[in-house]
């Protein structure tokens, strides 16, 4: 159940849900079904099947968003509405104008959004109440955005912060790779990208390849800065960590699976071992990150 795509937010300092109080607020927009002309729907689902909307160990909760979405591609509107045009045109004479066009789109999405498809995508996020660190397990900002925006809608007051350093990590990565050293208990592994500041937005990318100094050193003095770079801390976990402060492909590495592996024992056991071992252990890569980063930046 580790969590691969983290974006990171901080909670209010006023937060004070319990288990019981977040289960409550959450199931006031508990996820339903959308009827054959509704093209989104979300809502809030069990985490674990068979159990609540809050799945709480200790000082930890885990939620779930449930985002439904009809397939209706623009093709197959645009298509059928070029067929309905030129019947149109047949009926009255002369083709149909911007306006009519539209209507003639919107009413073909009327017609066939019962017959669309639909697409189910589960999106996870970890409360730390003890903490206070919020995180959805996203790899874009829209399905974070969708987090945020029926959170906001079920939690009043809204308690989640953005996260910011001292440090931009975009600057912070392009000095590590000029000084070709990373801050305490990290190292920098082969992935790393490059862009240039300009107008240009020129990319250098190494994939799976470790770049000389030298080599990182000229991109960086003609005007290119560190938005992408992997990462491993404490030879526990590896990550690649953007200049959004966005953590990337997360992966606990093996000492961290046999040591899960020891603690396991039915699929529940598994499944609290699993999010006991990544709580505690992301937990511990924010606060070195934080450091790294010059600390956390509060915002008046």
């Amino acid at each position: 159940m580790w969590f691969k795509n983290l974006r990171i937010f901080r909670l209010s300092p006023e937060w004070d849900y319990t288990a019981d109080t977040l289960e409550a607020a959450l199931q006031e927009h508990a996820f339903q079904p959308g009827t054959s002309q509704d093209p989104l729907s979300l809502g809030w689902v069990a985490p674990r099947e068979g159990e609540g909307l809050v799945h709480a160990l200790n000082d930890q909760f885990l939620i779930c968003l449930r985002s439904e979405k009809k397939l209706l591609p623009s093709t197959v509107i645009n298509q059928v509405a070029r067929a309905k045009a030129r019947d149109l045109e047949a009926e009255q004479g002369y083709k149909p104008g911007r306006k009519q066009m539209q209507e003639i789109k919107e009413q073909v999405i009327t017609e066939l959004m019962p017959r669309a498809f639909s697409i189910a995508r589960d999106t996870r996020i970890w409360i730390d109440s003890k903490n206070l660190w919020l995180v959805v397990d996203a790899a874009s900002a829209a399905t974070g955005d969708e987090v945020m925006g029926l959170l906001a809608k079920s939690l009043n007051p809204f308690p989640v912060l953005p996260l910011y350093t001292e440090l931009s990590p975009g600057s912070a990565m392009t000095s590590w790779l000029l000084e070709d050293e990373a801050p305490a208990n990290f190292s920098i592994d082969q992935d790393t990208e490059l862009r240039s500041t300009s107008e240009s937005r020129a990319v250098v990318r190494y994939v799976r390849h470790s770049a000389e100094p030298d080599e990182l050193r000229r991109h960086i003095e003609s005007g290119k800065q560190c938005t992408r770079l992997a990462l491993t801390w404490d030879d526990r976990i590896s990550f690649v960590l953007t200049d959004g402060l966005e953590l990337k492909r997360v992966a606990p590495l093996d000492v961290l699976k046999e040591q899960n592996e020891v603690m396991a024992g039915d699929e529940a056991e598994l499944f609290n071992s699993d999010m006991t071992l990544m709580t505690a252990e992301l937990t511990k890569l924010f606060d070195d990150l934080l450091n790294a980063l010059g600390g956390e930046k509060k915002v008046v």
